[in-house]
């Protein structure tokens, strides 16, 4: 079957405004280390993770969410602090995008979160 050069590139238009909005998706490759616990600060490396394109960056069990502090923040890595309020636990990391179509989207990296090592008595 042939496809005229015509019909091609109509579907070429067509297409292009979805594949453009595709490739503006924030998307996490690795994370490091992969467990820490409150305090520690986390690096992430992907695509479109500078403040043009992520609002936030959340540790999700699928039913909390935790809203975690950026500290650094390029179009290629990330940083985020775990903070005291976070449960112990194994979490995704998931981004609130930026945008008038801003949403969340659970990103394909998880961490764990330790509980906090018990004080010895004195």
């Amino acid at each position: 079957m042939r496809i005229s050069l015509i019909a091609l590139a109509a579907l070429l238009v067509l297409c292009a405004p979805h594949m453009r909005a595709q490739s503006d998706t924030p998307l996490m490759t690795s994370v490091d280390p992969q467990v820490g616990s409150v305090g520690d600060v986390f690096a992430v490396e992907g695509d479109n993770l500078d403040d043009v394109h992520v609002a936030a960056i959340y540790l999700s069990d699928g039913k909390n969410d935790t809203k975690l502090p950026i500290t650094q923040q390029t179009a290629t890595s990330l940083k985020f602090k775990i903070p005291p309020e976070a449960k112990a636990g194994r979490f995704a990391l998931m981004v609130l995008t930026k945008g008038k179509n801003a949403r969340y989207v659970e990103e394909p990296v998880k961490i764990t979160v330790e509980a906090p090592a018990a004080k010895p008595n004195s």
